[in-house]
Formats: C-alpha cells, sequence, structure tokens
C-alpha cells in the first residue's frame, strides 16, 4: 500500500478554485474486493456464515475508543489481476469459510460501494450465494496471519442485524451486506 500527499486546487462550477490544500490519498495494487453473503435456511429461519477476523488498524488506534482489532465480517477478499469478481468470491468462500461453489452461483447483491471514498477508491463487490451446511469443509486459507485459525459460526441474519445495532459486530461492509441478504428475495 501506497499513500501519497497531494496538493490539490478544486475548482467550482462557477469557475472559481479554492486555495491548494492537502490531501492523503491511499493506494494499492489489489484495490477491489469481493463480499460474500454465504446463508442458509433451517427451519424458515435464514443463517448466514461470519467468521473472526483480526484487524491491526483497528488495534492500533491512537485515539478512543480502543479497540482489540478482533471483528466478525462476513467473508472478503481482494480481486486478483485479471480475475473474475464472482471467482474471487467463489475462491475466497473457499479459504475463508470451506465451501467449494462455483462462480456461477454467485449471485450479486446490489451495486458496488465505495466503503472510505475519502482516502481509498477501493470497491466492494457484493454476492450470496446458497450453501448445504452439511458440504461445508475446512476453510483452505490463504496463508496469512491473519486468517490462520479463524472461527466460523453460522448466526440468523436477523440476530446479526441486532449484533450491528448493538456494536457487537461494527463492520459496515458486514452490515450492508447483510441488510442487502435481507431485502433479496
Amino acid at each position: 500500500m501506497d499513500l501519497s500527499r497531494l496538493e490539490l486546487v478544486a475548482r467550482y462550477p462557477d469557475g472559481t478554485e479554492s486555495a491548494p490544500f492537502a490531501y492523503d490519498l491511499a493506494t494499492r495494487t489489489l484495490i477491489d474486493a469481493v463480499v460474500i453473503a454465504a446463508h442458509f435456511s433451517r427451519d424458515g429461519v435464514r443463517h448466514v456464515y461470519l467468521r473472526s477476523a483480526v484487524r491491526p488498524p483497528c488495534a492500533l488506534r491512537s485515539v478512543p475508543p480502543r479497540h482489540d482489532g478482533l471483528l466478525w465480517e462476513l467473508p472478503a477478499g481482494l480481486i486478483e489481476p485479471g480475475e473474475d469478481p464472482a471467482a474471487t468470491a467463489a475462491r475466497e468462500l473457499a479459504e475463508e469459510v470451506g465451501f467449494d461453489a462455483h462462480h456461477t452461483s454467485m449471485r450479486p447483491l446490489g451495486p458496488w460501494t465505495f466503503p472510505a471514498p475519502g482516502i481509498i477508491a477501493e470497491r466492494h463487490i457484493f454476492y450470496a450465494v446458497e450453501v448445504d451446511p452439511r458440504t461445508r469443509g475446512t476453510p483452505a486459507e490463504d496463508g496469512s496471519a491473519l486468517e490462520r485459525e479463524a472461527t466460523v459460526l453460522a448466526v440468523p441474519v436477523a440476530d446479526a442485524l441486532e449484533h450491528c445495532r448493538t456494536g457487537a459486530i461494527c463492520d459496515a461492509k458486514t452490515e450492508l451486506g447483510l441488510r442487502r441478504l435481507m431485502e433479496a428475495p
């Protein structure tokens, strides 16, 4: 990841310009990501898989509120150059949750979003996929220290959304993905 401090000038519709100002911009080689809502229904209740994730930037916050860096999230991952986003979603589902799914089973879950457009141009592309809990294997993981031995659990979507409301789940992409899943037919 690269962080650049740029000097920018805003040009307004009336032709005037702002004074030059400093602006921090983050970039990285792999910039876009997929977010996957792997779900199933049991006794008429829709469940979704979440996984634990260690996020060092949260743990290293220098200002309150302090955070331990452990988050519950929908599985997600970066799109490799030239990789189809649905193929990325299928790969990440196997790595992070342990399901083998074909990329054609990934269903778009609304339009993509910019999660932090004030600092980075990363896009999140959302997918839903229905899975059979009986076919879940061991997550393959990607070899990174942050994925090793993550906890994976299935929870009712309504409970996960309540955890978002109370702050037990504080990841925005997860809350958005859960809300979109609840609204999907």
